[in-house]
This record gives C-alpha cells, structure tokens and sequence, in this order.
C-alpha cells in the first residue's frame, strides 16, 4: 500500500557539536529562507485579486523551486466539497482534452487524498506515478499525469482552525527537497492563505459595491415613480361635484382624512376612488408623503407578492436583484390598494398578517421589516357576495372595511353631471390652446340623458373627445356610444324616468346593435365598455333576454350584479 510522505530532509548532520562551519552554514540558510518568507510575505499582503496572485506565482515563485504550475482549490463552508479556485494560466494541464469539465466540476472531500492533506500539519508530496496504481485516482491528478507531471506537493490552507483550501504545486520531476524547501512550502501556505482570505474579502466588497450600485440605479427608479405620482398628485378641491351624495362622500374624507384607520372605497369602474382615495391622504397626517400605489387587478398573481413586498436577489427566476415593496416604499405614508376584490386568496391570507402585524418579510428573504402603513383599499366588487362564494376572505374584509366609503354611479348623481361635463371641457380645450369652449343646450341634454355605464371616467373621454372633434368654440352635439338614439326627439332635462328604465332601454338597444351577441369582440358588452359578466347580470336583473325577449332570472345565478 502506498503511504503519503512528509516532504524529505536530505541533510548530513554530524555528531560534532563544535562544527562551527556547519552551523554557519544552517544559520546562513535560515536567514535566507527568513529573508524568502519575508518578501514573498509583503507582496502576498497586497494582493487584492487573482490576477494579481498569478503574477506573484509567475515571477516569484516558480523562481524558488521547479515547479511547472499551480492549482489552488477552495473548500467547501461544509467541508465535504472542493472545486477549483484559482488556476495558473500557464498550466500545461490546459492542452488536456477534458480541462475544461475537470476544472469545472465539484469533488468530494473524502478522496483519499485531500482528506489526508487536510489533516497534515505539515506539506505533503505525492509520486503520480504510485499514485495512478491506486483503485480510485482523483480526475485533477489523472489529467495532470497525462500531460507529464510527476510528483504533486499539497498543502492546507487554513483560515484559523477551518480549513479553506488546498494548495497543490505540480512538477514535472522528482524532486528531494531539504529542510528549507519544507519550511518554504509551509511559509508559502502560510501566506497564501492570508492572501487568499484577502482576495475573498475584496471580492466580497466589489460584489457589494455593484449591488449597492444596482441599489442605487433601483432607488433612482424609485425616486422617478415617487416623482410621477407627486405630479400626478390631486388635491381636495379637483373633487368636482354639488350633488347630495357627493356632500356626503365630502363629509366622509373629512372625518376620516386625520386618522390612520383603514378605508374602504366601494363603487363602479370609473367613479373616481383614486381620487377619493388621495383627497383621503392629501388631508392626512402624512400628507408630506407620496401615497403609493398598487392595482392589483394588472399584476400577475405571481408577481403580486413581490410588488407588494419585495424580493432578495435570487429568491425566484429573474430575480437578479434585491426590490424594494410598495410596502416598505410607503411605509409612514398612505398604500392604495386598488381593485384589492382581485387579489388571489393566498395573497389575502399574507396581506391580512402584514396588517395585523405591521411587518413583512421580502420573497426569499429571512428577516422581518416593520411597517407602519395607512391601507386605502377600493375595489368595484361586492365583497360580501365575494365572501359567500369563497373568493375574498371575511377576516380580511373586516379588516380593511373599517371606514367604508361607497360612491353612487353618476347616473344616480346626475346633478353632477353638469359641473363635471364643463370641468372636462375645460381641462382638455386649454391642452388645445383654446380655452373659451362650451356646449350647446342640446349636446348637455345628451349627456344627462345618457346612462354613463363607465361612470365619470367615460365621461371624461367623451368629452375630450369631443374636443378634439369640435371645428369650432362650441360643441353642438356629443357622440354618445349608442347611435340609434334620436337627438332631436331627446326628452327635457330633468324629465322623469327610473334609472332602471333607461338602463335597460339603452341595453336593448345596444343588443339590437349586436344581433343579440353578449360577449366576445362586436358584442354589447365591448361596446358599453362592461365585463360580460356583469352585462349577463344586468340582463338577468332587468329580465332581459339574449333573444330580447324577457327572462326571469335564476336563482342559482352566482353573477356579480
């Protein structure tokens, strides 16, 4: 069986202890071999990478002993596993055919060799030639073996009591080394471990000054959307309306704004619950700060969890660095969660433990981060009938639903109509340089004749559209979706009719349009700007048929109305 050896003294030592020749002679060495360690020791000390290494190595190095080249490897943090960390660059390994797939791969530990090193307290050297007769030869052994090399010197690499790495020097003869080769090899560990502990270190701090670069780069992003949202920033009087109901909802932002209780703002597409929302925190205690913004309905559900509490570089696929969520973005300040209806159960669960909490912790990360965030919610759903068919859970429901706030569709709120029509034209006819715009008596009876199915932001773009159509200071009529309606024949402002009544007039007028076609593309509901589903509610509500002809409705329907 073939033994690992100590590296050989090959010293005659006399008897004679008054061979002052001698002992000048050995004192004379070790004073060289002083002076060797010494230097090689000063510029290990400022090596920062492995560039740096290999040029030391090169020049030095190689200068002292016969060596062909160097490999260093790196231990595992567990100790089981090895992997190449350094390579000479003037191997003459990297002629072999399979030098790439073995200076690639991990090896275990336990190979009858390193494992051996590792417990060494001093070098040890190795004759290939005996070594290539073993059952089991190591691949980075075997490789070096074929391209010539003949005997292979190990070393440890410790950092204090760990051992981080194996230092392998290749030569290409049989060498007998004496005892000032054995303390260089040694010295030579030494140092390269320091060295190596330094260049992981710099290593480290260059990795993390690109990650605080790209920390950077992403709080500037931040910084851009913070400064979007403050342009975009509305204030109490851009609430527009005299309306009774509006009063009340006037009322209601008032009382609620100075708290910090979680509001929930209910009501169709289209009603202005953002802008309720920020008349809420633009009259709060953090008013100073920017409300942050979530819509949680354009978000897929498996990006909702990191946009609202960010993610560790590394947690998932694509994430290549750290994000910072919209949680901790508005952390002091105001989360608007629009469409919260839309958020998947196993979302709703995480998000009522950050509410009863007030912390959250990153996708991937290991640590909790505490928050103190006002929630504004809104959403066009009826949670309740949500709640019964399983779909939003009513822990979370109760916790958001603490100050409700319901704004009433503009067809109920028609006294508004007026006032925001005028609003309107004003915005978009100063985009146009022409600020003296104004409607005929006829085209104000279109717009408080029509339903306003998409509620006040349909009537914005209908009046922007308008503008843009108009040739002159004064629009005369309005290009409602429903074309079949005669406007000369339009009833007088104010003239009375239920709203159910016009609703449902103006759907079957729309089904006529569309032959009767409900959904999918040329059907009413694209055309009233509706999710089919809710068209098919109303329809069942109304006792309207898909032939036109009346129904009565199911009572098994589950449709939100």
């Amino acid at each position: 069986m073939i033994k690992d050896r100590p590296l050989h003294i090959h010293e005659e030592l006399t008897d004679d202890p008054l061979d002052s020749q001698r002992l000048l002679s050995t004192l004379l060495e070790r004073e060289k071999e002083k002076s060797t360690l010494l230097e090689l020791s000063k510029k290990f000390a400022v090596i920062r990478n492995k560039a740096e290494l290999h040029h030391l190595i090169n020049v030095k190095l190689k200068t002292l002993l016969s060596i062909s080249h160097v490999i260093i490897f790196s231990i595992s943090d567990d100790a089981k596993w090895y992997t190449a960390y350094s390579l000479d660059p003037n191997s003459i390994a990297k002629n072999h055919k399979q030098y790439t797939k073995i200076t690639t791969s991990r090896y275990a530990v336990d190979d009858g060799i390193l494992n051996v090193v590792l417990n060494s307290e001093t070098p040890l050297v190795y004759d290939l030639d005996e070594v290539i007769q073993r059952p089991v030869v190591p691949q980075y052994l075997q490789m070096n073996y074929d391209v010539g090399i003949r005997e292979a010197i190990l070393a440890p690499l410790k950092d204090g009591e760990r051992n981080t790495g194996i230092l392998i020097i290749m030569m290409e003869k049989k060498t007998f080394l004496n005892q000032n080769d054995i303390n260089l090899v040694q010295g030579i560990s030494d140092q390269l471990s320091t060295a190596i502990a330094n260049i992981k270190a710099n290593e480290k701090i260059e990795q993390q000054l690109i990650e605080i670069n790209k920390y950077k780069k992403q709080l500037e992003e931040e910084k851009l959307y913070l400064q979007e949202e403050i342009q975009m920033a509305h204030n109490y009087s851009e609430l527009v309306g005299n309306s009774s109901a509006m009063s009340d909802i006037f009322e209601l932002v008032s009382r609620v704004a100075g708290s910090e209780s979680s509001v929930l703002i209910l009501g169709e597409t289209g009603t202005g619950k953002e802008l309720i929302a920020r008349a809420i925190h633009n009259n709060s205690l953090s008013k100073d700060k920017v409300m942050i913004k979530v819509n949680c309905a354009t978000l897929p559900a498996n990006l909702i969890e990191s946009e609202l509490f960010g993610h560790e570089r590394g947690s998932f696929t694509g994430a290549t660095e750290r994000r910072i969520g919209k949680f901790e973005l508005a952390n002091n300040s105001t989360l608007f969660l629009d469409e919260v209806g839309e958020l998947p159960l196993d979302l709703q669960v995480k998000l009522l433990r950050v509410l009863q909490e007030k912390e959250i912790e990153r996708v991937g990360g290991r640590s909790t981060i505490k928050t103190n965030v006002r929630i504004i919610a809104a959403t066009n759903r009826d949670l309740l009938k949500e709640i019964q068919t399983g779909n939003f859970r009513s822990d979370l429901y109760y916790r958001l639903n603490v100050f409700p706030i319901h704004i009433p569709p503009l067809r109920e709120r028609k006294d508004d109509i007026y006032l925001l029509a005028n609003h309107f034209l004003a915005k978009h006819s100063k985009k146009r340089m022409n600020t003296h715009m104004s409607f005929s008596g006829k085209a104000l009876r279109q717009l408080t004749s029509y339903d306003w199915p998409g509620n006040v932001r349909e009537l914005e773009h209908l009046v922007e559209r308008s503008v843009l159509l108009s040739s002159s200071k004064v629009i005369e009529q309005v290009q409602l979706p429903d074309p079949g309606v005669d406007e000369d024949n339009l009833p007088p402002y104010g003239a009375i009719k239920s709203i159910d009544q016009v609703e449902r007039e103006h759907i079957i007028s729309v089904l006529k349009k569309c032959n009767g076609k409900v959904s999918g593309t040329g059907g009413a509901a694209q055309l009233l700007q509706l999710p089919a589903t809710t068209l098919s509610s109303k329809m069942l509500r109304l006792k309207i048929g898909k032939g036109l002809a009346p129904q009565t409705p199911t009572t098994n329907s589950t449709e939100r109305p």
